[in-house]
């Protein structure tokens, strides 16, 4: 029985290895093939393949997604430093009152 869950866990491995490795190759299919190399610190690596691990992509496919929303994505905050300060004061305002 346990040697059927553990043939069972790695043929669900081999099959989610083989779903992101063609994800990969229509990823690179579909892009211009630009080589970036870069040095980055041991520990941001760690973050990068903990958070690829994460959601079960290459790292290179999460790295490249997040260059394209820091490059193309919205850079607006959510809320303003204004509108922070007045749920603050509200807050202070409302608090004071007994509310």
């Amino acid at each position: 029985m346990v040697e059927a869950e553990v043939r069972a866990v790695r043929e669900e491995y081999a099959d989610e290895e083989a779903e992101a490795a063609e994800i990969e190759a229509a990823e690179n299919a579909a892009a211009l093939d630009v080589p970036l190399s870069l040095r980055i610190t041991r520990e941001l690596d760690g973050e990068l393949r903990r958070r690829a691990a994460a959601e079960q992509i290459p790292t290179s496919a999460l790295v490249r997604r997040l260059l394209n929303s820091a490059v193309y994505g919205r850079h607006a905050p959510v809320l303003t430093v204004e509108q922070v300060e007045q749920i603050a004061r509200r807050v202070a305002q409302e608090t004071a009152a007994g509310r």
